[in-house]
């Protein structure tokens, strides 16, 4: 299963989900599933933000070598499954690309919480990326519960 973590730079919260996420399946030994992370808008190439690495190396993960990028239309439609970080994300994917409307999800919708949105950190002190990882952490482990037992 090929999931797509989309965010609006690719620089902080969707990246993060890529790594706790890859890093989760290993972890698990889970096979078949691999991640992949996009912005809608990301300038392609930029480091993730300085914060995220160190809230990822905080947490045993390197995310030194990611680049960002920007969604395409081969990334949605290679995705089985679209996870977005805020409910804005989603509408904005599936109004541009409307053959996806149906694997389009908030994070926090799939992992089945009930606040959609992961707030964006962009910015702000590394507390407040300490707060997002563990938001998109919580989601994440709810959501690997959600697909091992489909």
């Amino acid at each position: 299963m090929n999931i797509l973590f989309v965010c609006t730079g690719n620089t902080c919260r969707s990246p993060m989900a890529e790594a706790l996420f890859n890093d989760m399946v290993q972890k698990k030994g889970l096979e078949g599933f691999k991640a992949a992370s996009a912005g809608l808008a990301a300038l392609s190439g930029q480091d993730a933000s300085m914060q995220a690495v160190q809230v990822m190396k905080e947490m045993g993960i390197d995310l030194k070598g990611h680049k960002s990028r920007q969604v395409d239309e081969a990334l949605l439609k290679q995705a089985d499954l679209i996870l977005t970080m805020t409910q804005g994300h989603k509408n904005a994917l599936q109004a541009a690309e409307p053959s996806i409307w149906k694997k389009v999800y908030t994070l926090k919708e799939y992992a089945g919480l009930q606040d959609k949105d992961i707030q964006d950190p962009f910015g702000q002190p590394v507390e407040v990326y300490r707060r997002a990882a563990r938001e998109i952490s919580q989601a994440l482990e709810r959501l690997l519960e959600k697909i091992e037992k489909e």
